[in-house]
C-alpha cells in the first residue's frame, strides 16, 4: 500500500493556513510545515520557546545556532520577526492568540482527546507546550502516521497513554488519509493516493464515517 511521505503530510496540512494567521508548529513532522507555506499568504509562525516569525529551514549556509525552534532545530527568520522570554510566548497561547496549532501525536481518540507527550516508562525531558496550546489555540490539527511501526492503530476509541488534551483536536492528517473529528465520530474526508476507505479503517480502531464526497488528497 502506498503511503504518503512526511513532507506530502506536512504539505497537505499547509493547506490549512490562511493569509493572516499566526500559527505554532509542534516537533517532529509539524516543523516541516514551515517550508510548505502557500506562495503569496502571510503566515506567522510562532514557536514557544520565544520566537515569531519562523522562516523555512536554512541551507547550510544561512545556519546560525543561536535560532533554534522549540525541537531544538535551526532555523531561519523571515523579515519582522521577533524574539522573546518563553513566560511572553507562553501568554501569547494562553491569550487565544494562536489561531492553529498543528502538533503530532503518539494516539488521538475518536472524540479528539490527543496524547503525544508520554509513554510511560520512557524518559521525557518535559511537557514542553502542547498542554497549553491545545487548551489555548483556536484550532489543532494533528499531523502523523496512520499506524506505529508494529501497525497498531494510533486512532483509537480511546487513548491508552496519558492525555495531552480532551476533546481537542479538530481533524487528523496521516500518510493515508485527511479525518475530521466531529460529534458523530470521525469522518473521512480524504484519502491518500492509492488508497482505499478500506485500507485505512483496516488501521484505524473507531469505525470511520465516510463522508459524502472522500476524495484523493492533493499533494
Amino acid at each position: 500500500m502506498a503511503t504518503l511521505t512526511r513532507d506530502q503530510v506536512a504539505k497537505r496540512a499547509a493547506r490549512e493556513l490562511s493569509d493572516g494567521m499566526y500559527v505554532n508548529l509542534g516537533i517532529g513532522m509539524p516543523t516541516l510545515v514551515a517550508n510548505f507555506i502557500p506562495p503569496g499568504k502571510r503566515v506567522v509562525l510562532h514557536s514557544e520557546n520565544g520566537l515569531l516569525g519562523l522562516g523555512p529551514y536554512p541551507r547550510e549556509d544561512e545556519v546560525d545556532p543561536d535560532l533554534v525552534n522549540a525541537g531544538k532545530e535551526t532555523v531561519t527568520l523571515i523579515p519582522g520577526a521577533a524574539t522573546f522570554s518563553s513566560a511572553e510566548s507562553f501568554a501569547m497561547i494562553r491569550g487565544g492568540h494562536i489561531d492553529l496549532a498543528i502538533l503530532g501525536a503518539l494516539e488521538v481518540s475518536e472524540h479528539g482527546d490527543l496524547a503525544n507527550w508520554l509513554v510511560p516508562g520512557k524518559m521525557v525531558k518535559g511537557m514542553g507546550g502542547g498542554m497549553d496550546l491545545v487548551a489555548g489555540a483556536r484550532r489543532v490539527v494533528v499531523i502523523m502516521e496512520h499506524a506505529t511501526k508494529e501497525g497498531k492503530p494510533k486512532l483509537l476509541r480511546q487513548c491508552s497513554l496519558p492525555l495531552t488534551g480532551r476533546r481537542c483536536v479538530s481533524a487528523v492528517c496521516t500518510d493515508l488519509a485527511w479525518i475530521d473529528v466531529t460529534q458523530d465520530g470521525l469522518v473521512l474526508r480524504e484519502l491518500a493516493p492509492g488508497v482505499t476507505a478500506a485500507e485505512v479503517q483496516a488501521k484505524t480502531e473507531p469505525k470511520l464515517i465516510a463522508g459524502p464526497n472522500v476524495k484523493v488528497m492533493q499533494v
